[in-house]
This record gives C-alpha cells, sequence and structure tokens, in this order.
C-alpha cells in the first residue's frame, strides 16, 4: 500500500510540475517581460546606448517636423505686411510732394522706412530671419535641433513657435539629457578602453628597452601603462582640424570660423552665431545629406570628448599615485639621514665626554 501511494504521489507531482512548466512557457505575459528584460539590458549596453540617442532623435527630429512645419508663422506675415505698408507710404509720399519738395519727400520717406526698419529689428528678435516654416523645418534642420535640445548645446538658431512645440521640447529635454549622458558615460568607456588598448599595442611593438636577465630566463619590464594627456589632446586637435577643412568646404566659412564651431559645439557652449546647415535654401542641392553628416561629426565628438576624459583623468591620478609615492620616499630618506645625524652626534658627545674623564 505504501509503494502504491508513493508511486501514485509522485506520478501526480509529475504531471503537476509538466503542467505547471506548460502554462509558464505557454503564458504569454511571461514571453513579453523576458523579452522586455532582455530589450532594457540590451539598451544598457554600448551598442544599445548609441542606438538608442540615434532613434531618439529621429523620433524628436519627425515630432518637431509635424508640429512645426505647418504651422503660420506670424513674424513672417507681420513682415510682409509692414513691407507693403512701407511701399504704399512712399509712393504716397512721391505721389503728393514728387520732386517739387526734395526736404519734405527726404524726410518723410526716412521716417518710413525707419520705421520700417525698426519693425524688422523687432521681429528679427522675436526668431525672424526671412524664411517659411516648410524651409525652417525640414528633416536634417529638425535633426540638429533635436540633437542641439537633449545634448545642452542650444544653438538658439531654430527655436520652436507654437505652444506645442514648447511642450514637446521641455518634455524631450527631460528625458533625452539623461538618455545623452548614459551616452556619453558608456561611449566614453568603450573608445577609452579602445584607444588605450590600441596606445598599449603600439607601445610594445615600439618598445626598445632590454630584457632583464634573471636566473638564466628572460624576464619582461612589467610597468603601467597609461595614455598621456598630450596624446588625448592630439586626438581632439585632429578631430576638430577635420571638422574645420569639413565645414570650412560646405559651409563657406573660413578656417577661423569653422574651428570656432567645432571647439563651441564641442565644449557645449553653443553661441549660435556659426551653425552648420544655416542656408536652408541648399536644402534641394544636397545640403540635407551634409546636415546628417553635421549630425555625426558632433554625436561622434561627444565620444571622443568623454574618451578624452575618462582617459585624462586616469593619467592624473597614476601621476598623483606616483607623486605620493615619490613624497613618501623621499620623507623616509630625509627621515633615516636626520636619525643616522642624530646617531652620529650623540656618539660623537658620548666619545668626547670620555676623554674628558
Amino acid at each position: 500500500m505504501e509503494r502504491q501511494h508513493n508511486l501514485h504521489s509522485s506520478i501526480h507531482g509529475s504531471f503537476r510540475s509538466k503542467d505547471s512548466s506548460s502554462t509558464v512557457e505557454s503564458d504569454p505575459r511571461e514571453k513579453i517581460k523576458d523579452c522586455l528584460r532582455k530589450f532594457i539590458a540590451f539598451m544598457f549596453t554600448q551598442v544599445g546606448v548609441g542606438a538608442l540617442v540615434v532613434c531618439y532623435a529621429i523620433l524628436g527630429a519627425a515630432s518637431f517636423m509635424h508640429i512645426e512645419k505647418d504651422s503660420p508663422d506670424e513674424q513672417l506675415e507681420n513682415v510682409i505686411q509692414w513691407r507693403q505698408n512701407c511701399v504704399e507710404q512712399l509712393w504716397n509720399i512721391t505721389n503728393k510732394y514728387n520732386v517739387l519738395n526734395y526736404t519734405a519727400w527726404m524726410s518723410n520717406s526716412n521716417k518710413v522706412l525707419k520705421d520700417f526698419q525698426n519693425n524688422v529689428t523687432s521681429a528679427i528678435h522675436l526668431g525672424y530671419n526671412g524664411r517659411s516654416s516648410e524651409d525652417i523645418w525640414s528633416f536634417p534642420a529638425a535633426l540638429m535641433y533635436s540633437l542641439s535640445v537633449f545634448t545642452m548645446i542650444g544653438y538658439g538658431n531654430v527655436v520652436p513657435k507654437t505652444v506645442w512645440g514648447k511642450i514637446v521640447t521641455i518634455a524631450y529635454a527631460c528625458f533625452g539629457i539623461p538618455i545623452y549622458v548614459l551616452y556619453f558615460c558608456n561611449m566614453g568607456k568603450v573608445l577609452a578602453k579602445t584607444f588605450k588598448w590600441l596606445y598599449i599595442t603600439a607601445h610594445e611593438c615600439s618598445r626598445r628597452e632590454d630584457p632583464l636577465l634573471e636566473d638564466g630566463e628572460i624576464q619582461p619590464i612589467k610597468k603601467k601603462i597609461t595614455v598621456p594627456s598630450t596624446a588625448c589632446l592630439w586626438v581632439i586637435s585632429f578631430y576638430i582640424l577635420t571638422g574645420t577643412i569639413m565645414f570650412g568646404a560646405w559651409e563657406k566659412w573660413n578656417y577661423l570660423d569653422s574651428t570656432y564651431f567645432c571647439v563651441i559645439s564641442l565644449c557645449k557652449i553653443g553661441f549660435g552665431d556659426f551653425v552648420p546647415g544655416a542656408n536652408i535654401a541648399d536644402s534641394a542641392e544636397g545640403s540635407h545629406l551634409k546636415l546628417v553628416i553635421n549630425f555625426i561629426y558632433v554625436l561622434l565628438g561627444m565620444g571622443l570628448v568623454a574618451m578624452c576624459y575618462n582617459l585624462m583623468c586616469e593619467d592624473v591620478r597614476v601621476k598623483v599615485r606616483e607623486l605620493r609615492e615619490d613624497l613618501k620616499n623621499c620623507l623616509d630618506d630625509i627621515t633615516l639621514k636626520i636619525t643616522v645625524c642624530m646617531n652620529d652626534t650623540k656618539y660623537y658627545h658620548q666619545r668626547q665626554t670620555r676623554n674628558i674623564k
């Protein structure tokens, strides 16, 4: 009876375990949760963070294009109306005074033109640049705007004018800045490890130190190798030089202005006086590809800045540690010399007292 009861319980338990495992395997909720876990884990990897930043920028560009592109531009309409009023007033003045009263014609014309100039100046301060919303919010320009928002560069040449555009910009920045910080940290670590491996490999290949001979065996000199800060500065300088030549050729800037733009952008200052793709009128002639390459240049440059930051921090830590060890050895030597000197002086005095006695 006991054997039959144990056999029955074991068979029943096996069926229960099979049923539970089959329900778990067939449960769509568990599959969805497992896929979400894998997706989140992938998004926190280096490749996932980079893809997330690019997708986030593309999503933001499409959203801002949809919101801002078809919205009426009040400043543009106001400037057109002011220009028409100015022309009509000048015609009325000319028709009234003709050429008989030159002084009155000049005085009234200057007044009309000055009012028009003041109106246009105030419109420029409010964002007027002579282009329609369709020209301003092309996809490459919206992509550069998205980049300037979540990287905190903030060029200021393209700004949202609608209520929904401003609301979406606030939400976009709140979610995008943490994603960019995660990209900055991860990409900096990956590029730092890669560049350090390349530097160590090149250093070991070109090293000419003689090995030490110990017990008839060759023992290589073991020393921790760090990437010097000068190498990081050379990398950043070469990258800025590449951007200088590229922007100078594409944007028709001189080399000083191109270098100025590269440094200001990589330092995330973003004054906005020089911005790639400002001449959107050339979009139909291939400027879209140029703006996309500008987007890649700035985004990759941020990763290089993070790489140089990590490598320079490591170099500074190693040098501070070596300096601390050198100071400790120096203090130990000074203490030993002082101790030896005091012992010698004490021995000399004891010997003198014995001779006197």
